[in-house]
């Protein structure tokens, strides 16, 4: 039996601060022989751990009946094939950015694996976590986002919210808009040297300034597929739009 814990943070639930309860669970096996790494994000305090016969599939499946946000975890990080993200049908978005793997071992980027799980039709978001682990010779904290669109910094309200795609990752960018205006999408931010959407195969449009914080980007490329935004800043770091389907 694989053992997680899922820690009761309520007490430090504030004014101005909250938490959600979860845990990074793991069952065997994927396709390469390794145990499965799924972030499960508002499970019950009671949650059982994964029994003997319990496989990623089935475990991602019992983490989102129990209310769980689920997702793909650091696929980069263990060379995750396709097929096996693919087969996690209960995950609502891939972690694609993981800051402590990008500091500690240079694979903190899972976009190819997010774009190929679109391109299979796989209607699923993206998340940036820190993961931080406070290592001292190489500091992991601090370096992905989820900026969350609710009414209330309320646990449940950001639970739902992250189900419902209401949120973009980041690296530290901001964005305070991201709208469809008939055949375009416009999108402001904090300012940044590049806003680029991508979208299948080779497809993308790119915006490239000093300080933009406002941006027009065509949609006509990515009619019939998906697209979603990337903004970058004048130091490299970077914020990524949920995926808007245009089919």
């Amino acid at each position: 039996m694989l053992i997680y814990p899922v820690t009761d943070t309520t007490l430090f639930r504030e004014n101005g601060f909250t938490t959600i309860l979860g845990a990074e669970v793991h069952a065997p096996k994927t396709t390469r022989g390794v145990d499965w790494h799924i972030l499960a994000v508002g499970l019950p305090p009671d949650f059982p751990t994964t029994s003997d016969s319990e496989t990623g599939l089935t475990l991602a499946r019992r983490c989102a009946e129990a209310g769980a946000f689920v997702a793909v975890a650091h696929p980069a990080w263990y060379n995750l094939e396709l097929e096996d993200a693919l087969a996690l049908d209960a995950a609502h978005a891939v972690e694609v950015y993981n800051h402590t793997c990008g500091v500690r071992t240079a694979r903190g980027d899972s976009f190819a694996m997010w774009d190929a799980m679109l391109s299979a039709g796989r209607r699923i978001t993206g998340i940036a976590v820190d993961d931080s682990h406070w290592h001292v010779d190489a500091p992991d904290a601090f370096g992905g986002w989820v900026m969350v669109k609710a009414e209330e910094n309320d646990p449940d309200l950001l639970l739902a919210a992250l189900k419902e795609g209401r949120f973009y990752a980041s690296q530290g960018p901001e964005s305070a808009e991201l709208r469809r205006s008939d055949d375009t999408l416009v999108i402001r931010t904090t300012p940044a040297t590049e806003v680029i959407a991508v979208g299948p195969v080779a497809a993308s449009e790119l915006v490239h300034g000093t300080a933009l914080t406002r941006a027009t980007l065509p949609l006509e490329k990515f009619a019939g597929a998906w697209c979603r935004v990337v903004v970058r800043d004048a130091i490299g770091r970077q914020a990524w739009t949920n995926p808007l389907w245009l089919d």
